[in-house]
This record gives structure tokens, C-alpha cells and sequence, in this order.
């Protein structure tokens, strides 16, 4: 899954789990607790090293501000994967709000492992 949040300083390597501390609120926003299921995941390996994309996520017509993002496997404990910094707030006004992954590759995945 991935979940939205308005302040991302809390989260470090040292965070295990999702967490509802800062995440976008749901009161109002058309915004729900614990984000969005993540479709797409695709593993592939190129050379020596192994990546993994994931379709660009949609959180349809919401009106919210996020400065970051927090993909958790919610099938294992709620584990955290990793915590995305967008470099600043986002936001959407009763629109749609995308996180936009990068190419699908050795140099620009996401999650890159070499």
C-alpha cells in the first residue's frame, strides 16, 4: 500500500511500520486511513541489479496536502518499505492527486537493489 503524510521528519530508517502519525487526514478530504492498495508491482533484474516499479497510484478526487509518501506491506505486519520525500507539498483540490513512479529501470526505478 501507500499511504500519504503531511510531515515525513518522524519517519527514518529506524521506522518498522506504517504509521497513522501525520498521515493525511481523512475528515473532509475524501482521503482514507491507511492510503491506497499499490497495483502493477513489477520485479525485474537488468545486469546486476534488480528493481521494482509499480503503477502510478491515483487517490481520486480528494482535496489534500502531502509532503511525502510511505509504501508498507500491509499483508506482513504492516511493514514499511520505504518513505518517499516529495521535496515540498503537494497538493490537490477536489481532484486527483497521482504519484507518478519513475521509469522502470536499472538507473531511475524506485527500489533499485545492485
Amino acid at each position: 500500500k501507500i499511504a500519504l503524510y503531511t510531515d515525513i521528519s518522524g519517519l527514518s530508517a529506524s521506522t518498522t511500520a506504517f504509521t497513522a502519525t501525520n498521515e493525511v487526514s481523512t475528515s473532509g478530504t475524501s482521503y482514507s486511513s491507511g492510503g491506497n492498495t499499490l497495483d502493477g508491482q513489477a520485479v525485474a533484474i537488468s545486469g546486476t541489479t534488480a528493481f521494482v516499479d509499480f503503477t502510478d497510484e491515483t487517490f481520486s478526487s480528494v482535496t489534500l496536502s502531502a509532503v511525502g509518501a510511505m509504501i508498507y506491506n500491509d499483508t506482513n505486519s504492516d511493514k514499511a518499505c520505504l518513505v518517499l520525500d516529495f521535496g515540498g507539498t503537494k497538493t490537490a483540490t477536489n481532484g486527483d492527486f497521482v504519484v507518478q513512479f519513475p521509469a522502470a529501470d536499472a538507473s531511475n526505478a524506485i527500489i533499485r537493489i545492485a
